[in-house]
């Protein structure tokens, strides 16, 4: 009976230590500065925990055009905010403002707002 009580509390633990090292924004993105991109969406991942927008961009200076990956909320919090797995589809022109990942090259942003014809979305998610 002890040793089933000591492994749930061990199984607890361990969960809580997942759950917190999942949400460490600060490790993956630059929380305190913002960047905007534009361009058209790849794919629109609507899941949970984290959804993703992936869009090309081309860069103004140089005409190069780079995907980006956008991480956003999950879906049942993104659909208590309104947005559904239909709210975005591909091809669509977006505007995103998001956090720039720490590694540049990984073009990386943790989304802010989001933009197009059909979508003004402007929050937070954890």
């Amino acid at each position: 009976m002890k040793r089933n009580l000591l492994a749930a509390i061990a199984a607890g633990g361990l969960m809580t230590g997942v759950a917190y090292a999942h949400h460490s924004f600060a490790a993956t993105y630059f929380e305190d500065q913002t960047v905007t991109v534009e361009g058209d969406v790849v794919q629109f991942l609507f899941r949970n925990p984290h959804s993703f927008v992936h869009i090309d961009a081309k860069d103004p200076k140089t005409g190069t055009v780079t995907r980006w990956a956008v991480e956003w909320g999950g879906g049942g919090q993104l659909g208590r905010q309104g947005v559904t797995r239909e709210s975005i589809k591909a091809g669509q022109h977006v505007t995103i403002t998001g956090n720039p990942g720490r590694t540049p090259e990984d073009h990386r942003l943790r989304m802010v707002g989001i933009k197009s014809e059909t979508l003004n979305w402007k929050g937070t998610f954890d």
